[in-house]
């Protein structure tokens, strides 16, 4: 995990075990119990899915769950929102 904040009040998550899982296929380590959306950014994946119009690339924008730009694929169920669901370990997380 190369970009993951290790001192802050909110994000730091000091007894958390690190936990395996995928995106895209690509295997990657996050923290257990951190948002799927935080995991990826650690890991410098910034662009979730696409829209289906334009295939314009979508990130984390509100980060409560109030928007729809964070969706990703767990475990092969869509719509899953990234900013607030925790990571586990062995989820396969795709672009949706």
């Amino acid at each position: 995990m190369c970009r993951h904040i290790e001192a802050h009040p909110i994000v730091a998550y000091p007894d958390r075990p690190p936990v395996a899982f995928t995106f895209d296929g690509r295997p990657l380590t996050g923290l257990a119990g951190q948002p799927i959306a935080a995991a990826l950014l650690d890991n410098g994946i910034s662009v979730f899915r696409h829209t289906p119009k334009n295939g314009q690339p979508r990130s984390l924008f509100c980060g409560i769950g109030q928007c729809s730009d964070c969706m990703v694929i767990v475990d092969g169920r869509p719509n899953v929102r990234a900013c607030v669901t925790p990571l586990e370990e062995g989820m396969a997380i795709e672009t949706q």
